[in-house]
């Protein structure tokens, strides 16, 4: 399952499947890598792995998004 991280705040992670819209709260020691919100991840066999390519290509996919908004106001 794919996660995005929606708040970090207190040392919890808040964080969101991008397919179900279930929310998890993790703590922020699971982590084996920097955080911020935003962030990509996958939690396979209870290992924490940044989806860093996934994370690109969604932001990609929001930034053509936005200017495609922009062209039709």
């Amino acid at each position: 399952m794919l996660y995005a991280i929606d708040k970090i705040e207190n040392n919890i992670v808040m964080a969101e499947n991008l397919k179900t819209s279930e929310k998890k709260q993790l703590k922020i020691e699971d982590f084996p890598f920097q955080i911020y919100e935003g962030c990509l991840f996958s939690i396979k066999e209870n290992h924490i792995i940044k989806e860093s390519e996934k994370e690109k290509l969604r932001i990609l996919k929001l930034r053509e998004k936005m200017e495609r908004l922009k062209r039709h106001e």
